[in-house]
Formats: C-alpha cells, sequence, structure tokens
C-alpha cells in the first residue's frame, strides 16, 4: 500500500515531541561569545557620532568599517546596508554590533549615538518615493464603466501583521575554512548564501545550515541574511564563534512584518450583476528598504481582481517608501491584502444590486477556459464554483442568514484562489534542483527546501517512497546544509510539495529505472553509490512577460471558500468568531493531517488579521513590541473550524498536488468583515477592533 495520501508518523515528530530536536539557542561551540545589536532610536537622521560608555576590555565590536566587502544585504536591490554608515532610514535600524562571552555584560555596555534628526515620511500615500509599480490591463475599462448599469466604488485598508512564530531569529556563526559556517533558524539557506558572499566576497567560504526551526510564515525568509552577516563580522573579528538570538521585543520591533495596503476598487455591474469593468488601485507601504516589496506587489496584483471573470480589467499597483522598519514576506505575500478587498468589495456590490452573495459569486466566479486579469486561460483544474458550493452547503449558508437578521450573529463568505509556485517566469529563474542518493538502508533526500513545521520532511519521504516503490521507513531527509544540498530554491510561494516534490518524484522515477528491479539495500551492496539529480522543467505552455504582466502568472491556482459566523457584543463591540467553514481545493493532499493542520492554522492567522492583530506605530516603530499588548488567537479564541479537503488534481503536480501553505490564510479577514456587513456595519478595514466597529457604527 501506497503513504501518500496517508497520515503516516512525521519524521521530525518524534524528535520535537521528546526535545531531542536542537534549536539555534540549544546550540554551543568552544569559545563561543553573544552577540548583540545596536540599533537607531530615529526614524529618520544622520548619525554624528557614536560614544562607548563602558570598559571594552573582553569586547568584540564592529561597525560598517569593519565590512571586508559590500555593505549590501543581497536581495532584489542593492539599497540596505548590513550596517549605517550615515544616514539612518527607520526606527531600529542595526548600527554597531557587540560581542561577548558574558550576556549580562553584554547587555549592560551602553553606547551613546548623537543624530542630527530629521522629520521622517510616515504615510505611504503622502510619500514621494516609489520603490515599485505594475500595471495590469485586460480590454477597455473606461468604455466598460461607461456602459455599465451601476458602479460600485469602495476604499479598503490593511494593517501590519506580525508574524509571531514560535522561535524567535536566531544564528550562530563560526570561522570555518577561511571563511564563515552559519547554523540557524533561516527558512532559505541559499538566500543567506547570496547574501554573505555580497558582506565578504564572491570567493568566500560560505556554508549554512538550517537548525530546526520553530516557524517561520514568511519572516525567516529575507531576515535571517541581515542577522547572520552580523554574526559572521563578529565571529571573523574575534575568530570565535558567535551567537545572536534575538528576544521576542527585539525580534517584533526589528524585523519585517505585512504590508499595510489600501486598496481602492471601482466596479461597473449590469443589473444582473455581471461583471463589467473592474479598476483597482493597489498602495502598500514597504518601508525603508525595498527588500521583497516588488514580488510581494506583483503577488498582491494579480489577486486583486479575485477569483472572477470580467472582461475589462484596469489594476496599478505601487509600493512606496516610508521611513519605518521594511516590510517583507508573510505567508499570502500581497494576496491577503488584495483578496480581502475585493472580497469586501463584493459583498458591497451585492448590497448595491439587491442579490445576495452568494448569487453573485456563482455568476461571475471564474471556470475552466475563462482568462484571469493577466489573460491567463485556466485550466480543468479550477474549482471556484465546486468549493463555493460546498462551503454554503455544509455552512447552510442561506438559512443562516435568513435566521441571523436582526440579531446579533452574522455570516459571511469569502470565495479566493491563489497562485502556487513563483509568479511568472520566477521558477525558470530558479531553475531549482534536488537530488536522491542511496544509503545502506534505503534512499536520502537532498534537498534545501526547510522544514519550519509544516512537514516537508514528511511530505517529500512520501512522494519518494510511493514513486520508487520502497518503505516509507526507508527514506531519509538529509538536513539542509549549502555545502551538501542542491539549491531547490526557497521554501516560499506555496512551492516546496507541487515544484520541488515533482522533481524528487522525477528523480525518483529514474532512479527506480536504474535500480533495475534491486532494492535500494541491495543495489548498494552489489554495486556501491549511486545518485539522481534533477532540475525543475516548467510545464512547456507556459508564457509569461514580466513588463507588461500578460500571461500565465501561476501554473496552478489552489481555490478556496471560507464561511465565518460571528456574534457582536453590542456594549463592548467586541466581535467574536462562532465558527469558520473551510473549503479548500489543493490537488491532492499527501498528507492529509498535515493539510488539515495548515488550513487549521492558517485560518486562526486568518481570523487574527481580521480582528485582533493591532500593530501599533508610534513615531515610526511598533509601540507595542511584546505578546502582552500584541494580541493573536489563543485556543479560546478560536472557534470549531470544519475543514474540507476538495482534490481537482493539478497534472504537473506530484500525485496531483498544488501548493496549500498559503492559501488558507486569503479567506478569513474577508469572510469575517462580510459578517460584521451582516450585522449592518460597513466596516472596511482590519483588524475590526471595537474601536474601528464604533467608527463604522458612528458613520452610518
Amino acid at each position: 500500500m501506497g503513504v501518500v495520501g496517508t497520515s503516516v508518523e512525521r519524521k521530525d515528530g518524534i524528535g520535537k515531541a521528546t526535545g531531542a530536536a536542537k534549536y539555534a539557542d540549544d546550540l554551543s561551540f568552544p569559545g563561543m561569545l553573544y552577540g548583540r545589536t545596536i540599533r537607531s532610536d530615529i526614524a529618520a537622521g544622520r548619525i554624528r557620532s557614536i560614544r562607548y560608555d563602558f570598559d571594552a576590555e573582553g569586547f568584540t565590536i564592529a561597525d560598517h568599517a569593519d565590512i571586508p566587502h559590500r555593505n549590501v544585504v543581497a536581495l532584489i536591490e542593492d539599497d540596505q546596508p548590513f550596517l549605517v554608515e550615515h544616514d539612518v532610514r527607520h526606527l531600529a535600524e542595526p548600527i554597531v554590533l557587540l560581542a561577548h562571552a558574558d550576556r549580562e555584560a553584554l547587555l549592560a555596555a551602553r553606547v551613546v549615538v548623537d543624530y542630527e534628526r530629521r522629520e521622517p515620511i510616515l504615510d505611504p500615500e503622502q510619500s514621494p518615493t516609489v520603490l515599485k509599480s505594475l500595471a495590469i490591463d485586460k480590454g477597455d475599462v473606461e468604455r466598460a464603466l461607461a456602459t455599465a448599469d451601476l458602479i460600485v466604488e469602495g476604499t479598503y485598508r490593511t494593517g501590519h501583521q506580525e508574524h509571531v512564530y514560535i522561535e524567535p531569529n536566531g544564528v550562530i556563526a563560526i570561522p570555518e575554512q577561511g571563511g564563515i559556517a552559519v547554523y540557524g533558524s533561516i527558512q532559505c539557506p541559499f538566500y543567506v548564501v547570496k547574501a554573505l558572499k555580497s558582506l565578504l566576497g564572491p570567493d568566500a567560504h560560505v556554508r549554512v545550515v538550517q537548525t530546526e526551526t520553530g516557524g517561520g510564515f514568511g519572516g525567516k525568509e529575507e531576515y535571517p541574511s541581515m542577522i547572520a552577516g552580523h554574526a559572521t563580522l563578529l565571529a571573523l573579528k574575534a575568530n570565535r564563534p558567535v551567537k545572536i538570538v534575538y528576544d521576542r521585543t527585539e525580534d517584533m520591533l526589528a524585523t519585517t512584518k505585512r504590508h499595510p495596503s489600501i486598496v481602492r476598487h471601482r466596479t461597473g455591474v449590469s443589473r444582473d450583476g455581471t461583471l463589467v469593468a473592474m479598476d483597482v488601485d493597489v498602495v502598500i507601504d514597504g518601508g525603508a528598504y525595498v527588500t521583497l516589496s516588488p514580488v510581494v506587489l506583483s503577488r498582491g496584483g494579480i489577486h486583486a481582481a479575485g477569483p472572477y471573470r470580467c472582461e475589462n480589467i484596469r489594476i496599478r499597483g505601487h509600493a512606496m517608501f516610508t521611513n519605518t522598519p521594511p516590510n517583507g514576506a508573510f505567508r499570502g505575500f500581497g494576496a491577503p491584502q488584495t483578496q480581502f478587498a475585493v472580497e469586501a468589495h463584493m459583498d458591497r456590490v451585492a448590497a448595491a444590486l439587491g442579490i445576495d452573495p452568494v448569487t453573485l459569486r456563482e455568476r461571475n466566479a471564474l471556470r475552466a477556459g475563462d482568462t484571469t486579469a493577466t489573460g491567463q486561460r485556466l485550466r480543468d483544474d479550477c474549482s471556484a464554483l465546486e468549493v463555493l458550493g460546498e462551503a454554503v452547503r455544509r455552512s447552510d449558508f442561506r438559512r443562516k442568514r435568513d435566521a441571523y437578521a436582526g440579531t446579533n450573529k452574522g455570516i459571511g463568505l469569502a470565495l479566493f484562489y491563489h497562485g502556487s509556485g513563483f509568479t511568472g517566469s520566477g521558477e525558470l529563474r530558479l531553475a531549482s534542483k534536488a537530488k536522491l542518493e542511496l544509503t545502506a538502508t534505503g534512499v536520502r533526500v537532498l534537498v534545501s527546501s526547510t522544514e519550519i513545521g509544516q512537514g516537508t520532511r514528511t511530505m517529500h519521504a512520501q512522494i519518494v517512497a510511493d514513486t520508487l516503490g520502497v518503505p516509507y521507513e526507508s527514506v531519509e531527509v538529509a538536513q539542509p546544509d549549502t555545502v551538501l544540498v542542491p539549491d531547490s530554491g526557497p521554501t516560499v510561494a506555496s512551492r516546496t510539495c507541487m515544484v520541488v516534490g515533482k522533481i524528487l518524484q522525477r528523480c525518483a522515477e529514474e532512479m527506480k529505472d536504474l535500480l533495475g528491479g534491486l532494492t535500494p539495500a541491495e543495489y548498494y551492496r552489489r554495486h556501491g553509490p549511486l545518485s539522481v539529480l534533477k532540475e525543475h522543467e516548467p510545464p512547456p505552455w507556459i508564457r509569461w512577460d514580466d513588463e507588461t504582466y500578460r500571461g500565465d502568472a501561476y501554473a496552478t491556482y489552489a481555490w478556496g471558500c471560507d464561511v465565518a459566523e460571528v456574534e457582536l457584543d453590542r456594549d463592548t463591540l467586541e466581535v467574536r468568531p462562532l465558527r469558520v467553514t473551510a473549503v479548500q481545493e489543493v490537488g491532492k493532499a499527501i498528507h492529509p493531517a498535515l493539510a488539515r493542520g495548515q488550513i487549521e492554522g492558517g485560518t486562526a492567522q486568518g481570523l487574527g488579521y481580521a480582528l485582533l492583530e493591532h500593530v501599533v506605530m508610534r513615531d515610526g516603530g511598533m509601540a507595542n513590541a511584546q505578546l502582552t499588548n500584541y494580541v493573536i488567537p489563543t485556543t479560546l479564541d478560536t472557534p470549531p473550524i470544519d475543514v474540507a479537503i476538495l482534490e481537482n488534481p493539478y497534472p504537473d503536480g506530484p500525485f496531483g498536488a498544488k501548493g496549500l501553505g498559503e492559501l488558507p490564510i486569503d479567506g478569513p479577514a474577508p469572510a469575517v468583515v462580510n459578517a460584521i456587513r451582516h450585522l449592518g456595519i460597513d466596516v472596511c478595514e482590519i483588524p475590526a477592533t471595537p474601536e474601528i466597529i464604533l467608527a463604522a457604527c458612528s458613520s452610518r
């Protein structure tokens, strides 16, 4: 019997359950020092002087002058320094690094920075600096709007969101072979390699090893390059291992967050509810440096028209500079912001037309053969109507919508989709690789895809076991170490199963042929080592133009529909979720329990985004950078979640699998806001705190 489609024991389960798994802060090396980052306490200005008010005996001190090659965190644009040279562009920007063998002495060291202050830019809509723009055009929007029976407009806002991974950022840098080895809580090891080679020089020896990692959600995609660079500078200067592990406050204050957004919709419809034209303007707050804002904006823009068919679409997007800590990757990568806007807007359109929100979506949902905003023609694995119908049926939506009328309860839904893999030509440029090699007892998977709690090791082992026809227990998965594993691309973009898993499936198919009917152990005993290395091959039909944003944005899409039921306390204006129905179509659930866990976790995270998680920004920094007053959902805040997994296989995915990791966070926020709208309160901003509810009530 095969293991794909069954919930086998996790490869990492016993180690984590028993405490045997080692995270970055569990590791120690002889002679190790502890590192600390001295950060700016202003949002904008120029450094005048730095004074060290402590006895420097036993300390290692590093600043920008100690950088051997380039003071640039290499990513998309070469604009962000590892350490400030002169100009401060955001609060908590790194300036100086300290290391000492004694943590107490390290924390007691006082560094005074004197600044020439400047007036910061804190409002993205008032910023004169554009970090990235995009334009997506389909049809003739102005002509279509002129013929529409009704035009509905709306503006929708989303705030920052903090990742709150269970383990803060942490790394250890160790001098090795004239260069550096970095062990740490890392989502994308080869990103760190690229950044450190920028820091040290292209010929430097750089080795990056992922330790057990307690969650990421995108927050450990690009930021570990920064902390790894800091630990590296101190380690090389001291010629000793250096560990830097952030506490929760520093992690929340200094690292990236979800981009805040302002999305404006102007939608033309006919009297029967057919979408005639969609005019969408997207603004996201990129913060002080580019980081990943261009690709976040791209995905957000491509998803901004939602899972709907419309012949006339115009989408404009801008990522704007502000003097705030840079925003970056977060689960969903721009799509939760824009799909919140379009789904909240669809309910406003339905109300303006006097038709129910299900009928409006049924009329306009994408079908196989339809084209998206970029002109991509959808294939047979399009499942918008299927997830919508199942969610409406399972939740008893129509009956409850009538029954809740006039009460303190409301019900709302959101239809959504999420592109699997890198946008456009991204997967082709990545040229991701994966490798299988025989061992004395079975086979070993070698990939740089990281296990961050989502089940990477388990799922990859299942794919290899079934393809090769060997027991699941005989498949081991190597720890990601960049001198040993090939570059499989980053562990992001809902690609680890669909893209890397497919490469491994092809490796296993070839290895099975090479084994000639022998088991891996038998072949190894008779003939010795055997390995197979493969590179990703995008489907031959994909066409994409990076300049015009036309063509096949993604190889396929996963589809979802959430129904949220809420209750409003009319005295406190608190909204309490009562139940969520989450229907998600994922191609093939390789490991059903892990898939269900992804959906439940993403749904809970989306409920926090919708109702609770308010990042308070003051003078350019997070004022509530602690878990006492940055509130995330606990088990007591999380309602029953009814999960339904549908499967409409994607032919080029392993066993038909699509991406899943990001899809579940796209739907909860708009479903909740639409449930609040059912109560007669027009909320257009999240998190929908009591203050936001009060403002919406007052404006009626």
